[in-house]
Order: C-alpha cells, then sequence, then structure tokens
C-alpha cells in the first residue's frame, strides 16, 4: 500500500512537472546587445568614459568625419554640456553628421563646413558623467575648496582627447550657448597646450547682476522652474508642475517667489537654498562673477565673445566678459567681440527676423560662415588660413547692416566719437534734449499697485517651457504698446526724428524718483517708435520697439551688497545701465522713454515697503505706493558723431 502511494505521488510530481511552463518557452527576438552599424554614414560615433584626475570619468561622444583620418587630420570643436550629450549629438537619427547635430548647441554651418571632429561632454554630475552636479561650479578657491572645478575637467578632457584620438591634428577650440557658453569662459582659465581658441555665446557670467538670477537685484523668478528641474536629479526627471496656463495668474496665487518654491519643494536642490541665503550681491555672488575672474590674468588663447543684442536670458554676460577683458592691453589681438541682431542662441540660425522685425538677411548664416568658420580654421587649422575678421563685428539695427569695427564701442569704421547726450523726461510727457530748469519742480507720477502688476508682455503669459510655438524667446522685441496704454505705466515721447539717430554702447539710467513706500523697483525702456505707417510692413505702424530695457531694485541704490530702506517720498537718484545697443533711430521716427515699477511675472513683485528679504514677503506686506518722476530724471545715451 505504501509503494502504491509512493508510486501515484511520483505520477502526480511528474505531471505537475510537465504542466509547469518554461520560462522562456518561446525565445525573445531582441538580442543581447545590439551592435549599430554605420553602413553609409558620413561619421564615426564613439562613446567614451574619459577620467579626471579625481577618479570622476566623465561620459564624451565623439563624432568624426569620415573627411579626418590618420593621414589627413582635423581640429576638435568641444562643447561641454548640463544638456545631455547624447540628445545634443543625434537631433535626428541620420547617417549625415549635418542632420544629426542639426539643433541647440551646435554650428552646422561652421562645424560641418569646417569638417571639424566634434567632442560633445556631459559635464560633472549630469546624465552619463559622474560626480556631483553644483551649477556653475566655482573655480577652486573661498567657493570651491575641492581640487577640480571645469576649468581643470576641461584640461583633463582635453588632455585625454589629443592623445586618444589619432585623426585629431593636436589642436582644440572650444564654443557653446549659455550654460555651455560658460564653460569656453572656464576653458580659458589656466588653460591646455592644446587648446588654441574658445568661442564662449551668450555666456553665463554674473547670475546676480544682469543674467539668469537676477537684474539689480530683482529676482527672474520664471527661472526657478529650471533650477528645480537642474539639480532635481542628474538627467532632469522631475518636472516643474503648473496649475494655471496664463503664467501671471500662477505666479500672482503663490505671492512671492519663496513661497512658489516652498509650494514646489525647491527648497530640496541646493542652488536654490542659496539664492534664498543670497538676494544681495555679497561675496558669494561676487566671489563667482566670471568676468572678474578672467580679468586677474591675460588672456592665454584667442577668444571670441557672441552677444545677442536681445538676449532675453544672459543679456549681461557677454559685455561685462568683453569689458573686462578690453581694459588690459595685453588682450590685444586675442579678443573678438561680434553682436548680433538675435534672441539667446540665435545666432546658430537662419536668423534674418525676430519675430516681426525683419533684418533683410540671413545674420545666422552669415555668422557661421563668414565669422565663426575663418576665425575658428585660423586658429585650429595647419598652416592657419588667413583671416578678414574684425576686432569686432557688430550688426546696426536700424540700417540692419554689419560693421566692422577697431573695438567697442566705437560706433563707425572711420574717423567718430561718442558723445554723451541726455534725453530727459520732461513736462507734459516729453522726450527732450532741453535741460530742465528745476530739475524737481515738475514731476509726472502713478500708483504702482502690487495687486495689478505690469505684465512683461501681453497676457496670457506662456509658460517659458511651452511648446509649440515657443515665442517667450522673442519677447524682448514685443510691442511695448501693450504697457504704454496703461494708467501705472509713463510714457515719454519725442518729436519724430528728422535725421538719423545711431546710439552705440550702454545707455545710462539717471532716474529722479520718489515714493510713497520704502522699497521699489524702477523699470526703464528704451523704445524707437515707429511711423503710424510703414509702406512695406504695415504690421509695424506706430510699433514700438524696445532698443535696450531692465529694471533696478531701490534698496540697492547706495551699495548692491546691503539693502536698505528708501526715505518715503523723498526725490532720490537711482543710477544703472541698460544693455548694449548698437541702433540707428530713423527720420520720422521718434523716441520714447517708459517708466514703470513692475515686470511680472518675470520678475518678482517688490511689495514697495521694505522687508529684509523679498522671498518671504507676506500677502499684508505688499501695499501700494505713489511714484513720482522728476523732470530732471534722463537716459544718457552714447550718440555716435
Amino acid at each position: 500500500m505504501r509503494l502504491h502511494v509512493l508510486v501515484l505521488a511520483a505520477m502526480v510530481a511528474s505531471c505537475a512537472a510537465q504542466e509547469t511552463p518554461k520560462y522562456p518557452e518561446y525565445p525573445s527576438e531582441t538580442p543581447a546587445t545590439l551592435k549599430p552599424t554605420e553602413t553609409g554614414f558620413d561619421y564615426a560615433r564613439r562613446e567614451v568614459m574619459i577620467p579626471m584626475r579625481d577618479g570622476v570619468k566623465l561620459h564624451t561622444v565623439i563624432l568624426v568625419p569620415k573627411t579626418a583620418t590618420t593621414a589627413k587630420k582635423a581640429p576638435i570643436l568641444m562643447t561641454r554640456t548640463p544638456y545631455s550629450a547624447n540628445i545634443l549629438t543625434a537631433n535626428r537619427a541620420s547617417a549625415h553628421l549635418g542632420a544629426a547635430l542639426y539643433g541647440y548647441d551646435n554650428a552646422v554651418d561652421t562645424i560641418v563646413g569646417g569638417g571639424y571632429i566634434r567632442v560633445v561632454q556631459d559635464i560633472r554630475g549630469k546624465y552619463g558623467s559622474e560626480g556631483d552636479y553644483v551649477m556653475n561650479r566655482p573655480v577652486h578657491g573661498p567657493l570651491n575648496p575641492t581640487p577640480v572645478d571645469d576649468s581643470t575637467d576641461t584640461y583633463d578632457t582635453i588632455d585625454w582627447l589629443v592623445k586618444n584620438i589619432p585623426e585629431c591634428n593636436g589642436r582644440v577650440g572650444t564654443l557653446g550657448i549659455s550654460y555651455d557658453g560658460f564653460e569656453p569662459l572656464m576653458a580659458a582659465y589656466h588653460p591646455h597646450p592644446a587648446l588654441k581658441v574658445t568661442v564662449p555665446m551668450n555666456p553665463m557670467v554674473d547670475g546676480w547682476m544682469g543674467d539668469d538670477w537676477f537684474h539689480n537685484g530683482a529676482f527672474r523668478q520664471q527661472n526657478l522652474p529650471y533650477i528645480y528641474e537642474q539639480e532635481g536629479s542628474r538627467s532632469n526627471d522631475y518636472k516643474w508642475w503648473s496649475d494655471a496656463f496664463d503664467e501671471y495668474d500662477f505666479w500672482m496665487k503663490a505671492g512671492s517667489a519663496g513661497e512658489m518654491g516652498k509650494r514646489h519643494g525647491a527648497e530640496q536642490v541646493g542652488f536654490w537654498r542659496n539664492i534664498l541665503a543670497h538676494p544681495a550681491y555679497d561675496e558669494w555672488w561676487q566671489q563667482q562673477a566670471v568676468d572678474k575672474l578672467l580679468a586677474k590674468e591675460p588672456l592665454a588663447v584667442p577668444m571670441m565673445v557672441v552677444h545677442s543684442l536681445w538676449d532675453q536670458e544672459d543679456i549681461y554676460g557677454g559685455i561685462a566678459v568683453y569689458k573686462a577683458l578690453s581694459a588690459q592691453p595685453a588682450n590685444k589681438g586675442k579678443l573678438f567681440l561680434v553682436m548680433g541682431p538675435w534672441h539667446h542662441g540665435q545666432e546658430i540660425e537662419e536668423s534674418s527676423n525676430m519675430a516681426a522685425i525683419r533684418w533683410g538677411s540671413a545674420t545666422g548664416t552669415y555668422f557661421m560662415r563668414k565669422v565663426l568658420l575663418p576665425f575658428l580654421d585660423h586658429y585650429l587649422k595647419d598652416n592657419a588660413p588667413a583671416m578678414d575678421v574684425a576686432p569686432v563685428t557688430a550688426f546696426e539695427t536700424g540700417t540692419n547692416e554689419w560693421r566692422k569695427l577697431k573695438s567697442w564701442p566705437v560706433g563707425c569704421e572711420g574717423t567718430c566719437s561718442i558723445e554723451k547726450k541726455d534725453l530727459f523726461l520732461g513736462k507734459g510727457l516729453a522726450a527732450t534734449w532741453n535741460t530742465p530748469a528745476n530739475k524737481t519742480g515738475e514731476f509726472e507720477e502713478y500708483v504702482s499697485d502690487p495687486a495689478k502688476p505690469v505684465p512683461f508682455r501681453a497676457r496670457p503669459n506662456q509658460p517659458i517651457g511651452y511648446t509649440p510655438p515657443l515665442t517667450w524667446v522673442n519677447w524682448l522685441v514685443d510691442d511695448q504698446r501693450e504697457a504704454s496704454g496703461r494708467p501705472d505705466v509713463l510714457s515719454y515721447v519725442s518729436q519724430p526724428l528728422t535725421e538719423p539717430l545711431k546710439i552705440s554702447g550702454q545707455p545710462l539710467v539717471k532716474l529722479l524718483a520718489s515714493t510713497s513706500g520704502t522699497d521699489s523697483d524702477w523699470v526703464v525702456k528704451l523704445i524707437d517708435v515707429y511711423p503710424d505707417e510703414v509702406a512695406d510692413q504695415p504690421e509695424l505702424g506706430g510699433y514700438q520697439l524696445a532698443v535696450s530695457m531692465d529694471i533696478f531694485r531701490g534698496r540697492y541704490r547706495e551699495s548692491f551688497a546691503t539693502a536698505k530702506p528708501i526715505e518715503a517720498n523723498k526725490p532720490l537718484e537711482y543710477r544703472w545701465e541698460l544693455p548694449t545697443a548698437n541702433h540707428v533711430f530713423l527720420p520720422g521716427h521718434r523716441l520714447m522713454v517708459q517708466v514703470q515699477s513692475s515686470w511680472f511675472p518675470l520678475y518678482d513683485r517688490n511689495p514697495q515697503k521694505f522687508v529684509p528679504n523679498i522671498f518671504w514677503a507676506k500677502p499684508e506686506d505688499y501695499v501700494r505706493a505713489t511714484q513720482r518722476i522728476y523732470a530732471g530724471s534722463a537716459v544718457e545715451l552714447p550718440v555716435v558723431k
């Protein structure tokens, strides 16, 4: 009986074993590792992990055109990025290098046209690279006690590249836009001997004075989503969320920028905590200002700074670097400047227009083919071909012509001078050259209400990351009539011009103003008002094109490093520079200056009552204020004679 039971149990177990399916019963059609072919490709793609001096390895993509061989070697054009080397080198799945690269941050006409080896690297702590990420990592020093920074990482990368790419001729150039433009500046600091040229385009230089994070103390709160996503994870996996299509409504509901960050959990990321802790221009900001860092030593390699005249993100940095370096005689012959009629990064596009404003030519194509390519070829290729690139290549808006200049600002190719001329904000909202007899005897006034801030562009305000189509990039050339019709914006207008008026350089605001509050923001815009009718482009009739404009936070009137309350109802002078312009106001056009006290939601609202830290202003802190602009106010223009 027991034997029978055992046999029966064995039979049951055998059946059960037969009924249990084996995995995988049906074989997978996916190989363990796919090895893509490059049949028909005009380039070879290599991915490597390059070791740094501290052992951290950085993910690097190398694209070698088939025209580069060990017998016919080519130079390297390198970009270091926090935006994914894989994405930037595979904008299209294509066998053609130009198609694969076409997009941010690749000047395709230059890279492909010049036959360059293209290298793109993930910076430390981002995407495929090892290590820890720090926003615009400061160089080794008081803010960075470690032995590594973006300068040393670039040095170590170049050292590896020239030793391990057999098709390389031993020469390297580095270029990039925005954050990627910050990297060529770091490369120029104690550079590797194989680095022969750097091209910072629209670079991040000083985030407090006038680039991404602040402008003259006013916080650019629409960049908080960037901070959140950039530092939230290595691969930007966590996305900022919104509960309103109109950014104006979204930010109004939160109140302060600090409260908005709190609602999103932004204080988990280190850079946001640093911004909250450093609202003024203290040593933390000053010590990482790149223009100040580079000015300490002569340039070791040639540099071409590329600046966009309507850069909606980093309009301060390029010119700040040029000013700091051009002040040193030792840099003569090594420093170049290009200024074009572009928004942020538009120089690598065709760029025949910005929104409704047409330039009459493909300005980006001209830059890549006629300026950037011969410049790089001259320094990077064997037997250094000659180049005809001027020390300054500047597009003159209004006349829409390229000018080759000896320096900046000079205004013309030949003999001319720049006269500083005050355009006064006079009686009856007139913009006039006539000096007022009594500078505080007359004034215009408006009421600034934080509950109804002036929009920085027509509502609904499109979120920065919203697509398609992305119009935010063009906001600096928006028609300013939307603001000029508001009762809390003063618009001073000149008589129509009878002859051309050219300005070259940075207008200087000399605002003589009072507020009934104890803190205030001031926004000043220099505007070109088109004739009431424009024959060849009717939609530009009466158009108000902002030539140069910026904001100033009143609490920093005496010192950017220390915030102080404003004495209520007392006329005080506020001085600050507007962004660089190279513009001709044509006959029949008029000059306009607009003054207002908010620019929302791009910039956080000033409560208009002094509080220690505006990031934590409470709802009851926001008060209405009467703002007076006195007749002694002026915008000093750099007029070319």
